[in-house]
């Protein structure tokens, strides 16, 4: 089994992202972003730290939460008043994987048009 690393941990989360329906990566100002309908729910690393997993999701139900959260802060560029959220990780046993699958999840379901939405419920229901 391989050592988990930081970038390892980085890409299991964008292979996690690109699991949801109509999902393709792109990579606006550098930074690896998840689209679904060409809107992006997901951005990964493009952190100004080398050896830093970052990673900013909308998260209009989990948010003020998430923020009182010792790794998380309200996303600059004013897209934290719209319920955005940034996480950053040096160390890769601070990473909470499971939360952060979750949140994807819930910025996708913010994102993603309610047909895809509706019919991931439906999937996951049967």
């Amino acid at each position: 089994m391989a050592k988990k690393t930081l970038e390892s941990l980085e890409l299991e989360l964008r292979d996690y992202a690109l699991t949801f329906p109509e999902t393709r990566e792109d990579h606006p100002w550098g930074h690896r972003a998840i689209k679904v309908k060409e809107k992006v729910f997901v951005f990964l690393g493009g952190s100004s730290s080398p050896g830093e997993l970052s990673l900013s999701v909308k998260l209009p139900q989990s948010r003020d939460i998430a923020v009182d959260l010792p790794f998380a802060e309200p996303t600059g560029y004013g897209m934290g008043k719209h319920g955005w959220v940034s996480a950053r990780f040096s160390k890769v046993n601070d990473v909470p994987m499971d939360l952060m699958k979750a949140w994807i999840d819930e910025s996708f379901r913010a994102i993603a048009p309610k047909k895809l939405v509706k019919a991931l419920t439906s999937a996951a229901a049967t």
